[in-house]
């Protein structure tokens, strides 16, 4: 069991480019519907690279908010939960905590771990710290993102239950830790694409780069 807290927001400029973003999230204060798209409500802002059935909800570690203030000090004070536009918030898990395909209870809705974030250039802009995410992607601060498998209702004070473990399938730590690592064992990665649960998105970046890495064998 671990408490969380809710957030969902809008569309907003950045702060200099005036790009859209919808990172900027605010607290959740009463009953919200969760849908297979995500929280009602909630925005964002190029649904090429963020939301959808695979990115429905975003859970961020807090435990990595005073990581990264160590890291990025001109920033210390606005890295709080929900500053990396996450849906949910705990001191209670991070990547270590969570396996692929592992199936969470959140209120009466069902969802299940699929996907690490992949950080992108507007957490720098945001915080005005050239870096930032670059460092979140290195060292794995990444949080990850559930598919909704069962829609219901979500209010504050709900906590995220284990119901379904995945017990033979990779943390998201070691499945990021793998997927990093110059020249991965080609059997591992390949397993890693075959994890029940994972993201199609992933699984796809994995085979492509499984097909790349088996070529430069065969030429070697």
């Amino acid at each position: 069991m671990a408490r969380v807290s809710l957030f969902i927001g809008g569309i907003r400029p950045l702060p200099q480019s005036g790009r859209p973003t919808g990172m900027y999230k605010a607290p959740v204060a009463g009953v919200v519907e969760l849908d297979t798209e995500g929280f009602v409500g909630d925005q964002q802002a190029d649904r090429r690279v963020h939301g959808g059935p695979e990115k429905a909800v975003h859970l961020y570690p807090a435990r990595h908010y005073e990581k990264l203030a160590a890291q990025f000090p001109e920033a210390a004070g606005e890295l709080c939960a929900g500053a990396l536009g996450e849906n949910l918030s705990t001191p209670e898990l991070d990547e270590r905590d969570v396996r692929i395909g592992d199936v969470w209870r959140l209120g009466t809705a069902r969802l299940q771990v699929c996907q690490p974030r992949n950080p992108c250039w507007k957490i720098d802009e945001r915080f005005g710290c050239d870096g930032m995410a670059a460092h979140i992607a290195e060292e794995r601060l990444t949080g990850w993102y559930f598919r909704v498998l069962e829609a219901g209702q979500v209010s504050p004070g709900d906590t995220l239950d284990l119901i379904e473990p995945a017990p033979d399938a990779p943390t998201l730590y070691d499945a990021m830790l793998l997927w990093q690592q110059h020249r991965p064992a080609l059997g591992a990665l390949d397993a890693l694409s075959r994890v029940a649960g994972i993201g199609s998105g992933w699984r796809q970046k994995i085979v492509q780069r499984l097909d790349w890495l088996r070529k430069l064998a065969d030429t070697a």
